[in-house]
């Protein structure tokens, strides 16, 4: 079981950027960037596995795909979400979990607000 602690969320104009931070206590092979948009479910933004020997494998949500970067540093127990070329609809709470995620183990997240 991970605990989150998630950063680095705040109000961004459309097209600008941002990286999330998320300093995990415990560790998982597979951790996800999540996201909750008002009235909306949660969903996967964006996965990172550790296969063997720091390789990983990534895996993004089609609205996600070539504008969102994930990443970890195992050394730090930190995954990083790199948003680019943020649009409106982007806003929403980001979370980060387990992948799949733990239900004991959703931090408060960070907000991300995408308006001009």
């Amino acid at each position: 079981q991970v605990q989150p602690a998630e950063s680095g969320g705040g109000l961004v104009q459309p097209g600008g950027s941002l990286t999330l931070s998320c300093v995990v206590s415990g560790s998982a092979r597979s951790m996800g960037w999540y996201r909750q948009a008002p009235g909306k479910q949660r969903e996967l933004v964006a996965g990172i596995i550790d296969i063997i020997r720091s390789r990983v494998q990534t895996n993004y949500a089609d609205f996600a795909q070539g504008r969102f970067t994930i990443s970890r540093d195992d050394a730090k127990n930190t995954v990083h979400l790199q948003m680019n070329s943020l649009k409106p609809e982007d806003t929403a709470v980001y979370y980060c979990n387990s992948m799949p995620p733990n239900k004991e183990s959703w931090g408060q997240g960070t907000q991300v607000t995408v308006s001009s």
